[in-house]
């Protein structure tokens, strides 16, 4: 597929990476015996249970059961999607990321391309940072920042800057050859309606860079300092580089500001963002000119436990929270809250932290409404709910949206709420879902049974798949987990030297791979001695089921229609083959 990134660069940045060296650089690692510990990234503790394998090229947590390679680690711990990732291990390394191509696609940009756009935009932020206490008007505006209650030192934190009021003062700097003003254009830092001639895309306007999760800038927002003609806030289109659904302006920033982030608040605008910091509360974000998405509700939960929404409580504020709550139902898995704060008519998070201070407004969000009030509230409006057809049409609207919460704490939280609504039980509910619970909410021991322990042996210790004969046939056996098996060696008999890191992403975003991770990080207790003998014995054992199996059927077809001769010499086959494993 065109734009995917080649497996065998991926198989080739694990090789390169070391995942002590990486996880060293921001954790802290001391050796114990052969392998690494340190006090889990991930969870709070007191004593170390987070343990990485040099050999093994993976890490895992005892304590909260974080696991993965390299990749799975810069995704959790910087929370980067996986391409991300990718392109951020390697950077460390510099290398290009390539990408596959397709027979009409564009080429691919290299890193050294990339790095200049991401260069540029650097520029444009300094650019925009020296006006603002140079340029001819400086004094207006930074009395405006000034009359806006934001410190010197806010102002540098969020970077902010201003772009001239001249129709070319970007441009002039930054635009010094043809190559460098076509950049521009196309990272809309400038327009070009007359071929060949630019002007600035900001003009006159307090900017405030907006930088991605590794902290690059990407993009601008410029906001008017004077009640003129045009919107009050103008955000840079869309570019290669930026992408306004899935980046929260602030979200970089607030992550700077906390080890952990206990909860996020999404407001509304730049400059409250920036409000909020300026008084002590550094953890707000803000959508880029569009509603709430369910990527940034994504993004998000991926970065805490707990989102709380700060909207206006009008009519559009109210409409802005339900598009939220909408796109934020399918990440809420259980310890996820979401919650929602509406401010007085005629206030903004802005406004109000200047006027109540820090502690009252923080007692604002500590009493925010619980989502399934909102959900409620939204559902029952316009309904009569003392006729049988308006309790039908809450039913009606409330069941397809509990289907998309994938907590059954929550669903079962929600239609105990709609019962009570309603005059229905919990269980008459719950029988009308889609997507009924499962059966067994908590997650049973994970028995190591034959084949899991076989391919927990393998998974570790890819080098032993040489030590057994591979057999693809045996996939034709109805022998839960032998496709797997047969699979996971294919992979280690090709790849001399493949790491328990590199195996497991051959598998990332398939249904096998959770199980893998588990039987990666199994603490199988075998002396080095004696794990090939036992890993030869269990693949024998697996062996002598797929024989049974086969001659089962072969007996059952005996029986019922009779064999070919193909067939009665194969019985014969598998029948001496048993009788000199028995002997």
């Amino acid at each position: 597929m065109a734009g995917k990134i080649p497996r065998n660069f991926i198989d080739d940045l694990l090789a390169r990476t070391d995942i002590v060296e990486l996880i060293d650089s921001k954790v802290g690692l001391k050796k114990a015996g052969k392998d690494y510990q340190a006090c889990c990234p991930f969870h709070n503790e007191k004593s170390p249970s987070f343990t990485v394998s040099q050999d093994k090229q993976f890490y895992h947590c005892f304590g909260c059961g974080a696991n993965g390679n390299a990749i799975s680690f810069v995704m959790e711990y910087d929370k980067l999607e996986f391409v991300d990732a990718i392109e951020e291990l390697a950077s460390l390394l510099n290398l290009d990321v390539p990408r596959e191509q397709g027979t009409n696609s564009a080429p691919e940009r290299t890193a050294a391309q990339k790095r200049s756009d991401y260069d540029l935009m650097l520029h444009s932020a300094r650019f925009y940072q020296h006006q603002l206490k140079h340029h001819a008007n400086s004094a207006d505006v930074i009395n405006y920042v000034k009359g806006r209650g934001l410190s010197g030192e806010t102002v540098k934190k969020f970077m902010i800057g201003y772009a001239p009021s001249e129709w070319d003062g970007l441009c002039n700097q930054l635009g010094r050859n043809k190559e460098q003003k076509q950049q521009l254009v196309e990272l809309k830092l400038a327009s070009e309606k007359t071929p060949g001639r630019q002007f600035d895309f900001f003009r006159d306007r307090l900017m405030f860079p907006i930088r991605d999760k590794r902290g690059r800038v990407i993009a601008f927002g410029g906001r008017v300092m004077q009640n003129e003609q045009g919107p009050k806030y103008l955000n840079s289109p869309e570019t290669r580089i930026f992408h306004k659904g899935f980046e929260l302006y602030g979200l970089y920033e607030a992550k700077q500001a906390h080890k952990k982030l206990d909860h996020v608040l999404i407001v509304e605008g730049y400059m409250d963002v920036v409000a909020l910091s300026e008084q002590g509360i550094e953890y707000a974000v803000a959508a880029l000119g569009t509603a709430t998405t369910s990527e940034h509700m994504h993004t998000l939960f991926r970065t805490t436990d707990k989102v709380i929404c700060c909207y206006d409580g009008d009519r559009a504020g109210r409409d802005a929270a339900w598009r939220a709550l909408e796109n934020a139902l399918p990440y809420l898995t259980d310890g996820k809250a979401l919650n929602f704060a509406f401010l007085p008519d005629g206030e903004d998070p802005d406004s109000l932290v200047q006027k109540e201070g820090k502690t009252v407004f923080e007692e604002r969000l500590s009493e925010a409404d619980d989502f399934s009030k909102v959900l409620f509230n939204k559902l029952s409006q316009d309904v009569d709910l003392t006729i049988d057809s308006g309790k039908a049409k809450l039913l009606s609207a409330a069941l397809p949206l509990i289907e998309k919460i994938p907590s059954e704490f929550y669903q079962e939280n929600i239609l105990e709420q709609l019962g009570r609504l309603i005059g229905r039980t919990r269980e008459q509910l719950n029988n009308r879902l889609k997507t009924p619970k499962q059966q067994h909410s908590i997650e049973r021991k994970f028995k190591i049974t034959p084949m899991r322990q076989a391919i927990g042996i393998l998974i570790q210790h890819p080098n032993l798949a040489k030590s057994i004969p591979y057999l693809p046939d045996l996939t034709h056996m109805k022998i839960a987990g032998i496709e797997l098996f047969i699979e996971l060696q294919k992979y280690a008999l090709s790849n001399d030297n493949i790491t328990t890191a590199q195996l497991l992403e051959y598998f990332r975003d398939t249904p096998s791979y959770d199980a893998l991770i588990k039987l990666a990080s199994w603490q199988h207790q075998i002396n080095d001695e004696r794990l090939e003998t036992v890993f030869k014995n269990t693949f024998k054992f697996i062996e002598d089921q797929c024989l049974n199996y086969r001659l089962e059927t072969l007996l059952i077809k005996d029986k019922t229609q009779g064999l070919n001769s193909d067939e009665r010499l194969e019985y014969q086959l598998i029948m001496t083959a048993l009788k000199t494993t028995n002997s």
